[in-house]
């Protein structure tokens, strides 16, 4: 289980390549793998290298999402795995060697991953992983996998375009305009980048609901009208109070526009469903492992509007162009070298203790 099976070394960060340097890169790397349920470790792995169409990054900060607290937890993606499996796809870094098909990528291009294009599912299933020193970034030369970030934004906020992708593409299932009232449960780091993209975008009234004060602090923060934890008062009539009431066949129900469920908890989504005023709008963000009992007689007598939330916008850049105008980096709240990843890790399943928990590999990467 967790701390059982530690290979922990100190940091040894990459020398800028050069040809006087070359001959004395390490041939093997630091990476976090998966080999069992509950059972995460610092490795060492063969240095990979690049094929014509790929390249490397050396990776300078990456961050603990939710379903990597999750894949930890079932032992690999969907369960246990053969083989152990990388992990990590929140990153940003440089690019130190491009092969020969890979165009506007030289080494010492800063960027961003987005580790779901041409099919590689970094950290999600591939030979990849993100929480490494050095990582082989397969078809670079598609286009569409690695973005160049300007030498004005940081590696830290650069590290959140991933997560402010998901709270973003949230945000646009629900077609939020200006005016309109919103409810988000759950502020972990998704629901806190619906946040940000709804206050990016002139959205004013957003209440936050979330049992952690640590992270409804951050929500405050970051620009929520209100927030609200449900161990100590009832949010339903809390979001009366604030968004006013609506109707549904004579019944008051919250005023709320539309609704992000970003928090996993079932009794969460069917109390939206159970609660909301008709023609309300929801997205559905958070993963739910378990069925969950539905009554599509509210959807359909409400005329509500379910919608799913997967991934990032179409326009991935539209992640970059948001943290060089606003800083976000208070959502990181933890920050961690990689040989203390165990440590990192455990805040992370902890929800009550943070929000991002942020990974500092490489801090001389430029």
């Amino acid at each position: 289980m967790m701390g059982r099976s530690w290979d922990i070394r100190s940091r040894a960060t990459l020398a800028p390549l050069t040809s006087a340097n070359r001959a004395r890169r390490p041939t093997s790397v630091k990476q976090v793998r998966i080999h069992g349920p509950g059972d995460v470790r610092v490795d060492d792995v063969d240095e990979a290298e690049p094929g014509p169409r790929d390249a490397i990054v050396r990776v300078a900060a990456c961050g603990i999402c939710g379903s990597d607290v999750g894949y930890v937890k079932l032992g690999g993606i969907a369960g246990p795995s053969p083989a152990p499996v990388p992990l990590g796809h929140e990153l940003s870094g440089v690019v130190t060697r491009a092969g020969s098909d890979v165009r506007d990528l030289a080494p010492g291009t800063r960027v961003v991953l987005n580790p779901m294009a041409a099919g590689n599912a970094i950290g999600n299933g591939s030979a990849q992983g993100g929480f490494t020193s050095e990582l082989l970034v397969p078809n670079a030369a598609d286009g569409g996998v690695l973005f160049p970030i300007p030498d004005s934004l940081g590696f830290d906020a650069a590290a959140l375009a991933e997560p402010l992708g998901v709270g973003m593409q949230a945000v646009n299932r629900v077609s939020v305009s200006r005016g309109d009232k919103v409810a988000i449960f759950g502020a972990g780091p998704i629901g806190l980048m619906s946040l940000a993209t709804l206050r990016f975008r002139g959205i004013d009234d957003v209440v936050v609901i979330d049992l952690s004060d640590v992270r409804l602090e951050v929500a405050r923060t970051m620009g929520a009208r209100a927030t609200v934890n449900p161990g100590r008062e009832d949010p339903w009539a809390r979001l009366e109070e604030l968004h006013g009431t609506g109707d549904w066949l004579g019944n008051p129900a919250p005023g709320s526009d539309a609704y992000i469920e970003a928090s996993g908890a079932a009794v969460v989504l069917t109390g939206i469903i159970g609660r909301a005023k008709a023609n309300a709008r929801v997205a559905i963000v958070a993963l739910h492992r378990e069925p969950i009992p539905v009554s599509f007689l509210l959807v359909m007598s409400k005329q509500l509007t379910l919608a799913g939330s997967m991934c990032y916008p179409d326009d991935y850049t539209e992640m970059i162009d948001v943290l060089t105008q606003v800083d976000l980096t208070p959502i990181i709240t933890h920050r961690f070298p990689l040989e203390r990843f165990g440590e990192a890790f455990a805040v992370a399943r902890d929800s009550s203790a943070g929000a991002k928990v942020l990974i500092e590999v490489n801090t001389d990467a430029d």
